[in-house]
């Protein structure tokens, strides 16, 4: 093997993430994980009983035997998982082997022992189709996570101080980071590996990805038992969404009032661009839109003192305009590969072809209802459709725009008529009208559907948005 390294190993535990780490790094062309090389319990993967030629019985009588073969028999460079609790007697080959990749996987201890405990009561340590999900409430220990985390630590710190000590470095992945395309494919490179990948590994699903006050049945227990240790950060909304690009192209700057709108998909946004177009009184199909990031620059220099803004839009009625105009509707802008699966594989109660009488109010209660369950899985990662920018949360939105330029103003849909009038006063147009309020989307008005339980699932699809937006009901 050329390159720095001969082979490598993934210093990982138990619900750290190493399965779905192991998929995409075997994806490369050039790598190859082989599993648990090192359990005492199998060699490689369950129910095996020989890797790369080499039985569990040798490699348990002479394990560096395993060590030659994933050297010298991998289509590329080699290697495997490791876990604390592997055959002791190959960590010191390992730590003191500078050719030997080390990468190191971490998870915050507390979501990582909660998802153990999950997977220990539903038998499920892998998920690959979202709709053979198995759910469960776990009680916490206060002891056993004393435990846990202290084997976990302990680990940890012996490979510091090995790695210290020999002068080596090793590549550290956070459980977040097996999301970055980027990570992944900064990662083969380390290894040595010439290929990248266009994407991330899709078979594998996250198999729990709610907040954890909603996974422990003793919530309040466990956070008194671990506010003595460390901040775990127990109340965070978990984030599987992709990072977002900025989406320049899209912006709209007014005719000639130095004003850029940054819209997010599913909002308001005719209603913003018509009074856009009523500033400088121009037609809004006039206004400049399609902007490179090149382009918009120049834009930001010649407009001294311009602002930037975006609207938001409450969760419920984004998602149900998305719905209506990328889902359901069979119209110009409607999302018909999508539809067809959403359809077809997902049962949401949608109509073949276009609408008919046959599809009433009760129907499309329905129907959002399941869309609204689906967006849940979606913005989780846990299905094959993309996250759409549509219905992407907002969050997600606003930190793909600040890697270009944060806006200068987040406005709240229900506040447009005051804020925006205000912000366009600061640049010199003191007589601006309001803008007009957004039309309800058909085929149906949101009012006539909405409950408490379109509000719950809202919710709980929605819910980054909601923590950091400060969201109250729709009504």
């Amino acid at each position: 093997m050329t390159g720095n390294f001969d082979y490598f190993v993934v210093f990982a535990e138990m619900r750290t993430g190493s399965n779905f780490l192991e998929s995409n790094l075997n994806a490369f062309d050039g790598i190859e994980c082989h599993g648990e090389a090192f359990n005492p319990h199998f060699i490689g993967y369950p129910n095996k009983t020989e890797l790369l030629g080499v039985t569990q019985a040798e490699r348990d009588e002479v394990p560096e035997r395993l060590i030659g073969a994933i050297k010298g028999q991998s289509q590329g460079i080699g290697g495997f998982r490791y876990f604390h609790d592997h055959d002791p007697r190959i960590l010191d080959l390992m730590l003191d082997d500078p050719r030997c990749a080390k990468i190191i996987l971490t998870r915050n201890p507390v979501e990582s022992y909660v998802s153990w405990k999950i997977a220990q009561a539903t038998g499920q340590w892998k998920l690959t189709n979202v709709k053979r999900r198995r759910d469960s409430k776990i009680t916490f220990d206060p002891e056993e996570f004393e435990l846990h985390v202290g084997r976990l630590q302990a680990f940890q710190v012996l490979l510091l101080n090995r790695l210290q000590a020999a002068g080596q470095t090793a590549f550290y992945v956070a459980y977040e980071d097996l999301q970055s395309l980027e990570v992944m494919n900064g990662l083969a490179r380390y290894l040595g590996c010439e290929t990248r990948l266009e994407a991330l590994d899709a078979s594998l699903k996250k198999q729990n990805p709610e907040p954890l006050e909603s996974k422990v049945e003793n919530f309040t227990e466990m956070e008194r038992a671990l506010a003595g240790l460390d901040p775990f950060n127990l109340t965070r909304t978990p984030n599987f969404e992709p990072r977002r690009g900025a989406a320049v192209p899209g912006f709209v700057s007014a005719a000639r009032a130095p004003l850029l709108y940054m819209p997010v998909r599913s909002g308001p946004e005719a209603e913003v661009c018509a009074w856009l177009a009523s500033l400088d009184n121009v037609p809004v199909d006039t206004l400049p839109t399609k902007l490179n990031q090149k382009a918009l620059r120049q834009w930001m220099r010649r407009k001294g003192g311009h602002r930037r803004f975006t609207v938001l839009r409450h969760p419920v009625a984004r998602a149900h305009a998305a719905f209506c105009d990328k889902i359901l509707i069979k119209g110009p802008g409607c999302y018909r590969d999508i539809r067809r699966t959403l359809r077809n594989f997902h049962k949401l109660p949608i109509p073949q072809g276009d609408l008919d009488a046959g599809y009433d109010r009760d129907a499309h209660r329905l129907a959002f209802a399941a869309f609204l369950r689906f967006l849940k899985a979606n913005l989780a990662g846990q299905t094959s459709i993309r996250v759409d920018a549509h219905w992407a949360t907002q969050a997600a939105v606003l930190e793909g725009l600040a890697d270009f330029a944060p806006p200068d103003m987040v406005v709240r849909e229900s506040e447009m008529a005051g804020y925006l009038t205000a912000l366009a006063r600061q640049v010199g147009y003191s007589k601006a009208p309001s803008p007009a309020n957004a039309r309800d989307t058909a085929p149906f008005p949101l009012a006539e559907i909405y409950d408490a339980e379109i509000e719950a699932l809202t919710r709980d699809a929605y819910l980054r948005d909601y923590m950091t937006f400060g969201f109250g009901d729709w009504a």
